[in-house]
């Protein structure tokens, strides 16, 4: 989600569209005053100097500047003979002086009217200023015979056209991936300076819950929150330290809670928080005074808890439904985790796309649409999979966008231009 205003302190308010029915002591906000409400909850965790093998998905501490020029001698960008340009004609015949595999650390020179067998990566000898490729030759061992011409410079990279030596080449807020940690470590790295992994507790509750894929009892459903919303953490950066499913006892529930807050940075709840005889979550959170119950004005994912649990740790607390705790968590629960995590972009990216087919939203309430994304047409299409419905994980597991319909908005056309929030984790 996009930076958002400051939450109201005020406590319950009126929806515009009518009349607030959230429930005695129940806060009712928009979506982005509950976000920046949740993100107030957090600062980036302490930096530490980490082994590069170990820093993939965190977030640099400080920036970091290149140790070496990169190339750090100049190259050779293709296997062929490295030559004076001024010795090159087509149908030239040179004499091979010598052979400069990758990683040759002997001083070669190129003489006057000669050439040396080069390889990809080696160091361009003494004296040469251009390569030219093993195939626009004879491929001569003693003697070579070059085919046609190169411009002088050719297939030359030269010292420091990529990083000089003292230049940035990450910041801080940047997040690790395979490509900077490369980069690290060919400007001379073994370790970087980032902040540590949020340590994740997530609690799913609920009498019908069944792990462990055994057989169902009439009423009964295995349990799916604790894993998907597990995952999600991980896939955020995040370290997940524990996992557990409980029954609806809210004695038991706010003991968990308040073991889990001494060993996590987060501890997210799944269920629970709606209006309920048996919504343990919400009676942990508001007689254990940890935190408040909230509606937000959005589909899926209404009923919130956000609070601090005795030992100072956020507590958040989702829906049950899957559908409306896996949007709860993108855009409440993983913009905290990577601002713990010291990113500096801590929401996913949105694009504009078009939308394949009419859409109806309730007045007043922001939805969140599920949808794939088609690319292949240059601007993204998106179209809606499953219904409204919070229960219809199927239909969940098939989508990689959210289309964020305004509150405002009740029906949008086909062919219109709306806004998606991106799922898939390779562009987060």
């Amino acid at each position: 989600m996009p930076d958002a205003p400051a939450p109201r302190a005020a406590g319950p308010a009126r929806d515009a569209t009518g009349p607030d029915r959230s429930g005695p002591g129940r806060v009712v906000r928009t979506l982005d005053e509950h976000a920046a409400a949740v993100l107030a909850l957090g600062a980036p965790l302490p930096a530490r100097r980490v082994p590069l093998a170990e820093s993939l998905g965190t977030a640099l501490a400080a920036d970091v500047v290149s140790a070496v020029d990169l190339p750090p001698w100049d190259s050779s960008a293709m296997d062929g003979y490295a030559l004076r340009a001024a010795d090159l004609r087509a149908g030239a015949v040179l004499r091979v002086a010598d052979d400069v595999p990758a990683g040759e650390t002997r001083a070669v020179t190129v003489p006057p009217g000669a050439a040396v067998r080069i390889m990809t990566g080696a160091p361009v000898p003494a004296g040469a200023d251009t390569v030219v490729p093993v195939e626009r030759t004879d491929g001569g061992t003693d003697r070579v015979t070059f085919h046609d011409v190169v411009p002088p410079g050719a297939h030359v990279r030269r010292r420091g056209e990529d990083v000089r030596a003292g230049d940035v080449v990450l910041r801080a807020g940047d997040v690790l991936g395979p490509a900077a940690l490369g980069l690290l470590a060919a400007t001379g790295h073994v370790d970087a300076p980032v902040h540590a992994r949020p340590r994740v507790a997530v609690v799913s509750t609920g009498s019908e819950l069944v792990t462990g894929g055994g057989p169902l009892a009439h009423g009964q459903i295995h349990e799916s929150n604790g894993v998907q919303l597990a995952a999600a953490a991980r896939a955020a950066g995040a370290d997940v330290v524990d996992v557990r499913v409980l029954g609806d006892d809210v004695p038991d529930v706010l003991r968990v809670l308040e073991e889990l807050g001494a060993r996590a940075d987060v501890v997210v709840t799944t269920g629970g928080v709606s209006v309920g005889a048996y919504d343990v979550v919400r009676d942990a959170l508001v007689a254990g005074g940890h935190g408040e119950l909230v509606h937000v004005r959005m589909q899926p994912g209404k009923p919130q808890g956000v609070g601090r649990l005795p030992s100072g740790t956020p507590v958040l607390s989702l829906p049950g439904n899957p559908v409306s705790a896996h949007v709860s968590f993108e855009v409440f629960v993983r913009p905290l985790l990577r601002r713990l995590l010291g990113a500096r972009d801590v929401h996913r990216r949105r694009v504009r796309a078009t939308l394949a087919a009419d859409v109806d939203s309730p007045a007043g309430r922001r939805q969140l649409l599920r949808a794939r994304l088609d690319w292949s047409g240059g601007t993204p299409v998106a179209t809606a999979v499953g219904g409204p419905g919070s229960h219809l994980l199927g239909a969940l597991a098939r989508a990689d966008a959210l289309v964020d319909v305004p509150a405002e908005a009740t029906h949008v056309g086909a062919g219109e231009t709306v806004t998606v929030v991106d799922l898939r984790e390779a562009d987060a």
